[in-house]
């Protein structure tokens, strides 16, 4: 079968080690690294990669043969946790972080998420729309392919819907994959001030069912925070939402720990996400119920904390974990994937290796797309991102700098020489 595209003389290819489940402890130390190699694609699908020169049987006058100049090629990086949609910025909490002004205590203020709530609330679909595909852009020329995007800055149906809008528009017209993530249990509006009980009864009998009914969201998420909403409380929404045939996350362990990994047993979610302090009980919970840690070291690094989650201890409980940025417009305001695997080297001790499984494989089934995104395999789509670099340890050594060359979505160049061309 003749391809339609060849990248070659590539200098080495990642390979993920399909096994149809994430990686887990120490199996996110394996790859198969292929040096001096091509990379097939056929019908927008991964068609064969191998080591050498592309032989006859695959090229012929139709074939787009593409130099890959000696540089890095892997699966196209997934983020698989942001707040994508959002009004406003908040600059202005930067020197308060600088003056060591505690993140809870902004949030009591009426800072934090409340800040962007109120701008969210005020802004259209179309400046929500460009807001975000600019934020996306970016992503796309940083390697990104598909992501997680989260709503939670409405808080009310007629702002949350619309984020929810604004993300299944945006997944229909851009080149990025973008699976959605309901969670207006982010924060307490000032509506339900002091009244967190009704708000979630709200959310499981007004909201759930009419996000359900227009198909808006596959996954629902709950911030497990002290001073934000309970155990007790995100156990509740996060059962109402699986009797919906919701998939379930939930932010956790970030701040205190209040019993989140308790809910995330017992519900058996998708993914845990934060973990920043997490026991070693916590730990072991996650690694037996094959519970994904989603990690998110930017902003630990944004807020300026030293506590990271403890990605080494959770490998060695034999723990899936992935990295990502967790780009909101406070807490980590960022669209760069590559920097946050960088710190997962330098501030959590992890491997290149380990790295990038975090973020193509792993990532893949944090999302509901293991099998299908995230990986190599012959029949994948060809999501392809070419750094340049002539290895992975190169691509986190050189930190801070937008290394990707080229990226390819579903076979198609959208990036070439750092400028989106689709």
């Amino acid at each position: 079968m003749f391809a339609d595209t060849v990248i070659q003389n590539l200098s080495q290819i990642f390979v993920p080690n399909a096994i149809e489940r994430p990686l887990r402890g120490s199996e996110m130390s394996q790859v198969n690294l292929i040096t001096n190699g091509y990379i097939a694609i056929k019908d927008g699908k991964i068609l064969k990669i191998a080591s050498g020169k592309p032989n006859d049987s695959l090229i012929n006058e139709l074939t787009q043969v593409i130099e890959g100049d000696n540089k890095l090629a892997t699966p196209g990086l997934i983020d698989c946790h942001t707040h994508l949609v959002y009004g406003g910025s908040r600059e202005n909490e930067f020197s308060k972080k600088l003056n060591n002004v505690d993140y809870l205590d902004i949030l009591k203020s009426g800072g934090g998420i409340l800040s962007t709530v109120k701008a969210t609330r005020k802004a259209s679909f179309e400046e929500l729309y460009q807001k975000s595909k600019q934020l996306l852009d970016k992503m796309l020329l940083h390697g990104v392919t598909s992501i997680e995007a989260k709503s939670g800055y409405g808080l009310n149906w007629e702002t949350e819907s619309r984020q929810l809008e604004v993300v299944k528009a945006l997944n229909e017209n851009h080149p990025i994959n973008i699976v959605s993530t309901f969670m207006a249990a982010h924060a307490v509006p000032p509506e339900f001030k002091d009244r967190s009980d009704d708000f979630i009864d709200f959310i499981i009998l007004e909201m759930l069912p009419k996000v359900k009914s227009k198909n808006l969201a596959e996954f629902c998420d709950i911030f497990c925070e002290y001073g934000v909403f309970s155990a007790e409380q995100s156990y509740r929404l996060l059962e109402a939402a699986k009797k919906l045939n919701f998939k379930l996350k939930i932010h956790t362990d970030e701040i205190k720990t209040i019993g989140g990994v308790d809910v995330a047993s017992a519900l058996h979610v998708t993914s845990a996400e934060h973990l920043m302090k997490i026991t070693e009980l916590g730990i072991k919970q996650l690694s037996e119920k094959e519970i994904i840690g989603n990690l998110l070291p930017g902003t630990t690094f944004s807020l300026m904390e030293k506590n990271y989650a403890p990605a080494r201890e959770m490998l060695r409980e034999g723990m899936a974990i992935t990295l990502s940025t967790d780009s909101n417009p406070g807490s980590c305001p960022t669209a760069n994937l590559q920097f946050i695997m960088q710190l997962g080297c330098f501030n959590m001790k992890l491997t290149p290796i380990e790295v990038f499984n975090a973020v193509t494989i792993n990532a893949a089934y944090s999302i509901n797309r293991g099998g299908t995104l995230g990986d190599f395999e012959v029949g994948s789509p060809a999501d392809i991102v070419i750094f340049d670099a002539p290895n992975i340890d190169y691509a986190m050594y050189f930190f801070a700098t937008n290394l990707v060359s080229d990226v390819f979505k579903e076979g198609k160049r959208v990036v070439h020489n750092g400028v989106r061309v689709v």
